[in-house]
């Protein structure tokens, strides 16, 4: 007899999990199906989980392929479940290729196709709905954002578009799913759309996609001009559907639990927020050669300014910039914007072309904050007072890119609840992409002159 053995989450029980059931038992004679905890997903990082563990056990035996279902709730019990119960294969759908190669010791590792286009869960009853994103764009945080999406439950990546075919069909086989050149086509696939394109793109995709009636997260910074972003907004809310603007600091766990402590008065009345992410990039790089909206302030301002406009609001009264450029290309290589509000002041550096200490401190009137470097990963801070002994430390998890927090609240946002809406609101995404204006209007005249 050809034992057979899988794992899953199995939530929101769809065709996917049907048909990956299906063909594990399709490989031997007694297929093992390993269902994992609430506990043991939250350690994989996996988030969003709606069914609890007794219904996605249940689910998967109605399928009527399990002969046995087991639980899986550590690391590291894979390979002992192959030894104790003897299994000949070990299978899991192809989107997970290579992680697994090393059960090969052990038995047979067989990676199943995955199910494309999942349109909804076949509990009907429930009347839940898988999310299905395409995705536009096709460039490094593209690839990035697929893998992230897969640890959210209630989502499915299904597609992606971009105007070059080569570009796009590469991409869809390495991560299979369905390539489109065509928008019309793509939106007819997909019920949420994620943007990854460059920046000066951005304002058309997002209206489009509006227009056709889908939910839209899009990578910052969302546009480049307040009237665009006030304009897109209204649009949404018009249509009844998500606008949702893609900085993933402002939805990490660790980002909130800094942003709280910041406002306890743990450290008095905040005077000042200090915020810098500089990184080298090569100088052939589109950040680097796109001449009209390259250069380190639209590549990395939106990080920088968020715990600014997060802590000091909306309304500063005054902004100026200080910048480096590159002699040849104009473009900034190196930026502060100096924030000026009537009881705080907040300087936002960023750099591709110049490195620096990449921290971020929050200064009050009893005392500082200090998150080293990558404090857009919040995961560890400190609070200091006058005595240099009086050290408070924190931590808080951050997994992965990061990308699944945002993708989490995205889809809960479109499921109809409001409790993230307040770490982005649409007021700091017009606040941001108006001083994105005034700076990119200032190097034009700059230019000009």
């Amino acid at each position: 007899m050809t034992k057979v053995i899988t794992y899953g989450t199995f939530d929101l029980f769809h065709e996917g999990h049907y048909r990956l059931l299906k063909r594990a038992k399709e490989l031997g004679d007694y297929l093992i199906v390993g269902v994992t905890t609430e506990e043991y997903d939250q350690t994989r990082g996996k988030m969003n989980v709606v069914d609890s563990l007794m219904t996605r056990i249940e689910n998967v035996k109605k399928s009527g392929f399990a002969d046995e279902v087991i639980i899986e709730s550590s690391p590291g019990q894979k390979p002992l479940d192959i030894q104790k119960y003897q299994i000949d294969i070990f299978t899991v759908g192809s989107d997970w290729v290579g992680q697994f190669d090393y059960l090969s010791d052990y038995c047979q590792v067989v990676y199943l196709e995955r199910t494309k286009n999942i349109s909804s869960t076949m509990l009907r009853a429930q009347k839940k709905q898988i999310q299905r994103i395409g995705i536009i764009g096709t460039g490094r945080i593209a690839g990035r954002f697929v893998p992230e999406a897969k640890l959210v439950s209630g989502v499915s990546v299904e597609a992606v578009y971009n105007p070059h075919r080569e570009s796009t069909v590469r991409f869809a086989e390495k991560w299979e799913i369905e390539a489109h050149s065509e928008l019309e086509y793509f939106y007819q696939s997909v019920n949420a759309v994620y943007i990854a394109s460059p920046h000066g793109t951005h304002y058309a995709y997002i209206k489009s996609a509006l227009e056709h009636g889908k939910h839209v997260l899009c990578e910052k910074p969302m546009v480049l001009r307040q009237a665009q972003a006030e304009e897109l907004f209204s649009l949404a809310k018009e249509r009844g559907l998500i606008l949702f603007e893609g900085i993933k600091t402002a939805y990490c766990p660790g980002f909130a639990k800094l942003l709280g402590i910041a406002c306890s008065g743990m450290i008095g009345n905040v005077r000042s927020v200090e915020a810098c992410f500089t990184k080298l990039e090569s100088p052939k790089s589109r950040e680097l050669t796109d001449l009209e909206y390259g250069g380190s302030f639209t590549e990395l301002g939106s990080y920088v300014m968020l715990p600014i406009i997060k802590l000091f609001g909306n309304g500063f009264d005054d902004i100026c910039f200080d910048t480096i450029e590159d002699a040849e290309t104009g473009l900034d290589l190196f930026t502060k914007a100096h924030f000026r509000y009537e009881n705080g002041i907040g300087t936002a550096t960023c750099g591709l072309g110049v490195k620096s200490e990449g921290t971020l401190v929050i200064s009050g009137t009893k005392g500082y904050i200090v998150v080293e470097a990558p404090w857009w990963k919040t995961a560890y801070f400190e609070v200091h007072h006058e005595n240099p002994s009086d050290v408070e430390k924190y931590s808080e998890r951050f997994l992965g890119d990061g990308l699944r927090y945002e993708i989490s609240d995205f889809l809960s946002m479109i499921n109809g609840s409001n409790k993230s809406e307040f770490k982005l609101t649409r007021g700091e995404s017009v606040t941001m992409a108006s001083v994105l204006e005034q700076f990119l209007r200032r190097k034009r005249e700059r230019v000009r002159s």
